[in-house]
């Protein structure tokens, strides 16, 4: 009877160690943002309106957590409709052809900082990417859990097949190569 009694245990405990918690965006609370040199001189920033992101950890520091995430490219805002309507062609994102971006990875903790690691998908193309994240932790609220990250990176448009590309006369680009992408995410537990 003991012998039953610590095996039943050791399943109980295994079965709660490899346990997931599902996480879901909190889209009143997020925004999906990027910024790119513009002329050289400035930046220009943007979002995603439309996105979604779920997130499952099987640990409460979400060390090891998988994540899922989609933004629709047809919903890109950089408060200027002309501008909106060109990213949304063939000669960047081609919202018609490819409507969505696409990222699946993990969440991994490297000593005390955070990186999420992962594929990235846009215009069919898929390259492994990595973000540092900041882990701001969680809350109890309202009868609700709650978690908070920034994350922050680059990505290089071409590598996607976002080519379009004007030089300006003293020979820099309209638009940079390079973009800087921020996220602040808050996530509601299931």
């Amino acid at each position: 009877m003991k012998k039953v009694n610590t095996l039943f245990v050791l399943l109980t405990l295994a079965g709660s160690a490899s346990a997931q918690t599902s996480w879901n965006i909190d889209k009143t609370h997020s925004r999906i943002g990027f910024s790119v040199a513009h002329m050289v001189v400035s930046e220009t920033e943007g979002n995603f309106k439309d996105y979604d992101a779920k997130v499952s950890a099987k640990t409460a520091d979400f060390n090891g957590a998988d994540v899922e995430f989609t933004a629709k490219t047809a919903s890109i805002d950089t408060d200027n409709e002309k501008r909106d309507n060109h990213l949304r062609s063939g000669e960047f994102f081609d919202a018609e052809k490819f409507p969505e971006i696409k990222f699946k990875g993990n969440l991994v903790k490297e000593g005390k900082q955070y990186l999420l690691k992962g594929n990235l998908t846009m215009r069919d193309v898929t390259k492994p990417v990595i973000f540092q994240v900041t882990y701001g932790g969680t809350v109890k609220a309202n009868n609700s859990e709650k978690a908070g990250f920034k994350l922050t990176g680059k990505v290089n448009r071409q590598d996607y097949g976002l080519k379009w590309s004007k030089t300006i006369e003293s020979g820099g680009l309209v638009v940079g190569d390079e973009v800087d992408i921020i996220c602040k995410i808050e996530l509601n537990k299931a």
